[in-house]
């Protein structure tokens, strides 16, 4: 947060220095900076809602070390540790260092040693710095690794160690200690984030829900008509008031208007005539033995109906005899 708030000190004494008192200023020159304050005001937003989180935290577990005095005096721990030298974090990286490891003691395992620490500290160590070796031994203890020992290259990953017999220990069995570290992670979730293993344990669910019944499925379908509802598209039907004016005044002029036909003898030689009949039906019935029969379809042709009014009409019966 300090950086960022020394950023914005400069980035705003810089935009001062361009604009002081003129009247008018390029675009060119400040949208830039007010871009970049732009920027940087969200970043001091972010860190101080992060820092109003960390306060609540804090208030909330202030409780809890109140009363950690109360359940462990530090009469009672001064009387169990009187036989034990009790060392500081710098105390014990001093001693673990006087114990330089040799390279050649590394078989399996790739040992790099470096002069200067910030070369180490710079390398993505695995279980974010702390030693597994010790977390497997010693129960679940956190003990920071010694930068100042070495760092051990195992498949392209770096891992560091609180002691040489640490990092001898792991050096002999590196796939099996690493796989021990993540079944003890398995029991306490919140050291998941603590150690880095989000991407080897990220099968794990942090909050598993309650288990419910088993969902029965089965195969079903449903079909529809293609046109569920009735379209009631009427084709005559016409928006236009001129259309429709010319459809008025077409019925209109009908009423006053008649269909006349005249036909002589001749004109009727000349016309063309035609009769349609239809082929005998097939019917057929079952009984006890298969029979069929076929009745003939009475026809009856008039001739002279048209023509004068006093003529005399002609019955001809077309009418099939039944034994053909």
């Amino acid at each position: 947060m300090g950086e960022l708030q020394m950023e914005f000190s400069v980035q705003m004494n810089l935009l001062r220095d361009r604009v002081k008192a003129k009247r008018a200023v390029h675009t060119a020159n400040v949208f830039p900076l007010f871009k970049t304050l732009s920027s940087l005001w969200c970043g001091l937003q972010e860190e101080a809602e992060l820092m109003k989180i960390l306060h609540n935290i804090m208030l909330n577990l202030q409780p809890f070390v109140v009363s950690q005095d109360d359940l462990s005096p530090a009469v009672d721990l001064d009387s169990l540790l009187k036989d034990w030298e009790v060392k500081t974090g710098e105390e014990r990286m001093g001693q673990s260092s006087e114990e330089p490891i040799s390279v050649p003691e590394m078989t399996a395992c790739e040992w790099l040693l470096s002069e200067r620490e910030a070369d180490i500290v710079d390398l993505p160590l695995q279980f974010n710095g702390f030693c597994g070796c010790t977390f497997v031994s010693r129960d679940g203890l956190l003990l920071p690794g010694n930068p100042q020992l070495g760092v051990l290259k195992h498949k392209g990953k770096f891992y560091v160690f609180s002691s040489k017999e640490a990092a001898l220990n792991f050096a002999s069995r590196p796939d099996d200690i690493i796989a021990e570290v993540e079944e003890k992670v398995k029991g306490s979730p919140e050291l998941i984030h603590l150690l880095r293993l989000q991407q080897q344990l990220s099968y794990l669910e942090m909050w598993p829900e309650e288990s419910s019944a088993p969902i029965s499925k089965c195969e079903s379908g449903t079909q529809t008509v293609l046109h569920p509802v009735a379209t009631n598209i009427v084709r005559t039907y016409e928006w236009n008031a001129w259309e429709l004016r010319k459809k008025a005044i077409r019925l209109a002029n009908l009423l006053t208007k008649a269909t006349q036909s005249t036909q002589t003898h001749l004109s009727s030689l000349r016309r063309e005539n035609a009769t349609q009949t239809w082929p005998p039906k097939d019917t057929a019935s079952q009984s006890r033995r298969d029979a069929e029969s076929n009745v003939p379809r009475p026809q009856v042709y008039l001739m002279g109906l048209r023509g004068q009014r006093d003529a005399q009409a002609i019955k001809v019966d077309l009418s099939r005899a039944v034994d053909e």
